[in-house]
């Protein structure tokens, strides 16, 4: 038997972070999830700079953290033929009726439902939708 770790436990101190791209409204989207969420804060903001590749000013690099769940943002200055998908989203177990009602409200308002909050037999109150930038979200009250 060696002392060689296996790449799983080699892989285990390295974080998987989620990753955002948005195109042009990476800083609105932080200062919004930071007036929704309760426990967020913006902890890093890099912003192009003139000649940096990017659109001077737009956010060239973020991280913010939810929840404790740390965030990258970034602003492509490339435009892709792709965005957001509701195939990953974002899930959020609620403590309390209150806090999915008011989440359900801030995150539902100029986007798209996909369930509407209601009791669909596997939760007593769950919602997925996508906000006003297009991010998936599934809300869960058990």
């Amino acid at each position: 038997m060696t002392d060689t770790k296996s790449p799983v436990q080699e892989n285990i101190v390295h974080k998987v972070t989620p990753f955002l791209m948005f195109e042009g409204n990476a800083e609105e989207a932080m200062n919004f999830y930071v007036s929704v969420f309760e426990q967020a804060e913006i902890l890093d903001l890099k912003r192009y700079g003139a000649d940096e590749g990017g659109v001077e000013g737009t956010v060239s690099r973020a991280t913010m953290a939810i929840n404790g769940q740390v965030f990258m943002f970034f602003d492509s200055y490339e435009k892709h033929q792709f965005t957001f998908t509701a195939s990953i989203s974002l899930f959020v177990n609620c403590d309390s009726e209150a806090e999915i009602d008011a989440l359900f409200a801030k995150l539902s308002e100029g986007g798209a439902l996909m369930m509407p909050l209601d009791n669909y037999g596997f939760s007593q109150k769950f919602a997925w939708l996508a906000d006003k930038f297009g991010v998936s979200w599934q809300l869960n009250y058990q």
